[in-house]
């Protein structure tokens, strides 16, 4: 029993001939579907209060703002914007909201979330790397404000380190954050001495890899480190950042997973969450620039959900 959240509102969010982070992505995503048999989840607005468990009230109102009045980017980072970019945001956020709901109520096992623009660069009072707000982390909240969930795991498995959402956690004690990363590379964050301060040392494991790392390295890493981690952690919901940009021949990464890749990540993160979690998954789109491999990488991540 798998959830699927796609609002074709997420098209709506333009951001110009030729970028990468493009509406054709939802697309070639959700057609990659065909024939699976998957519940479909309703999306919805995120409210300012939602929104505001990670970011700070004046970064809403600016990006609120600047949408409205016609800016072409964000003024705080390197995030196009339209005119229905708010909307597109908001129920970008919303529909990973309802997934959480979904999921949380028993509606189903585990959900996937086909949502743009994507959320794990923006921090609390900044918009950056195609991100407006951190979809991922407001569902981690979200999770633990309404259900009352103590601890919960974050994984990111996209060719970029999250940096957004490690700034949100990474004086908390209750969100485990895990990332593979490619590195040197954007946002130039993510070392391994990047570990957490306060009460959430210990809470950042950061793994970053050099450009042509594959399977060994980040299949690895998840086995030889998250595992464990988890075991100390005990999530009881895991969240996977779910980013294709690091599967061979993206055109804005350099490593080198496959699609059977994605479904062996997919497959642990299933068995992490059947030992803490009640088999609880919610999975939410990051990046991923090639259409063909996004689609068939995609495919077989949500084939390893069910």
């Amino acid at each position: 029993m798998t959830g699927l959240v796609a609002d074709p509102a997420c098209k709506e969010h333009f951001t110009g001939a030729h970028h990468p982070e493009s509406p054709e992505r939802f697309d070639a995503a959700l057609s990659a579907l065909d024939g699976l048999k998957l519940t479909s989840i309703p999306s919805r607005h995120a409210t300012f209060d939602e929104i505001a468990l990670c970011h700070r009230a004046e970064y809403i109102r600016l990006v609120e703002r600047e949408v409205m009045t016609g800016f072409h980017e964000l003024s705080t980072g390197d995030t196009l914007i339209s005119p229905r970019s708010w909307d597109a945001a908001l129920r970008a956020t919303g529909g990973a909201l309802n997934a959480v709901d979904g999921v949380m109520g028993g509606h189903f096992q585990n959900a996937f979330c086909i949502v743009r623009p994507p959320g794990h660069h923006a921090t609390p009072l900044i918009g950056m790397g195609f991100c407006i707000f951190n979809n991922i982390a407001i569902a981690a909240r979200y999770a633990q404000k309404k259900y009352g969930i103590g601890r919960v795991l974050i994984a990111d498995w996209d060719v970029h380190h999250g940096n957004g959402t490690q700034d949100i956690f990474y004086s908390d004690g209750s969100v485990f954050f895990f990332s593979t990363h490619q590195h040197p590379w954007y946002p130039g964050t993510g070392a391994p001495n990047e570990t957490g301060e306060g009460p959430g040392r210990g809470m950042t494991l950061n793994c970053p890899f050099p450009a042509g790392s594959g399977r060994k390295e980040i299949l690895g890493a998840f086995q030889d480190r998250l595992v464990p981690a988890a075991k100390n952690a005990k999530p009881e919901l895991i969240l996977i950042s779910a980013g294709f940009d690091s599967r061979a021949g993206d055109p804005l990464g350099n490593f080198l997973l496959s699609d059977s890749d994605f479904a062996d990540l997919t497959y642990l993160m299933r068995e992490i969450a059947d030992q803490y979690a009640g088999g609880r998954v919610v999975s939410v789109l990051e990046g991923g620039y090639n259409l063909k491999g996004l689609a068939s990488a995609v495919r077989a991540h949500v084939e390893a959900l069910q």
